[in-house]
């Protein structure tokens, strides 16, 4: 229980600034955690799929000169 109470989920959802009181805190809690679970950040985007067309130039070079 002590890993969850020291997380970064239970800072975002617990946490109440001083200076927001009632529906604000609950309206920032609620853009806090939404931002949190729903991060746009998708590393998967930024990595290479497969081969480029410099490798296949270079593939297909090789191979004609091995033939």
């Amino acid at each position: 229980m002590r890993e969850f109470s020291d997380s970064y989920v239970s800072r975002v959802l617990f946490a109440i600034p001083a200076q927001t009181r009632g529906l604000n805190a609950v309206a920032q809690r609620w853009r806090r955690l939404t931002t949190f679970l729903f991060d746009s950040y998708r590393p998967e985007l930024y990595y290479m799929r497969g081969p480029g067309p410099k490798w296949r130039e270079k593939q297909t070079r090789d191979a004609r000169a091995a033939a």
